[in-house]
């Protein structure tokens, strides 16, 4: 009798599936499962997910101008897709450096690490955006990032796969 009330069955035969049961289960699993591939949410992955959406919303935004100057494509589906894709594997490496974390000793030393690295990354591609949408950016941000570039390993006129990507 308990099973029927909590249950009620439908006029098919089938039984009717609570909206706040299911809710409370994607709930645990979610959390269940940040907590196996990111050890957790801390700070660090705060700050990276924010960066990761600012990055995106001022892409896109830069994006749009450019393709309303013709200086560039403009908005593009496909390039906005691909710009989630790799908005996704930062996410699938910082977690992977986690999963390494736990096999040498569950220290977050290289998930942090590659969370620093993609931060920085995040803040030269928001930095980038602004210069597309026409901000003023001071010289001296303007030098440092010329110097995280150069010591990143990029030349002059080599592609920068993380640094111009569009989202």
């Amino acid at each position: 009798m308990i099973a029927q009330e909590k249950f009620p069955e439908r006029r098919d035969g089938g039984s009717k599936v609570d909206k706040w049961e299911v809710f409370k289960f994607s709930t645990a699993l979610g959390s269940s499962a940040v907590t196996y591939f990111y050890g957790g949410w801390s700070g660090v992955l705060g700050v990276l997910l924010a960066l990761i959406i600012i990055d995106y919303v001022t892409g896109l935004f830069a994006a749009g101008a450019e393709g309303k100057k013709g200086t560039g494509p403009g908005l593009k589906s496909k390039i906005g897709l691909i710009g989630i894709a790799r908005k996704v594997f930062i996410f699938a490496m910082v977690a992977v450096s986690h999963l390494i974390d736990g096999v040498l000793g569950d220290s977050h030393l290289f998930r942090d690490a590659v969370a620093y690295f993609y931060m920085a990354n995040e803040l030269l591609s928001i930095l980038e955006n602004g210069g597309r949408l026409g901000a003023p950016i001071p010289p001296v941000i303007r030098q440092a990032v010329e110097v995280l570039k150069s010591k990143s390993g990029n030349q002059e006129g080599e592609k920068e796969d993380a640094t111009t990507k569009q989202p």
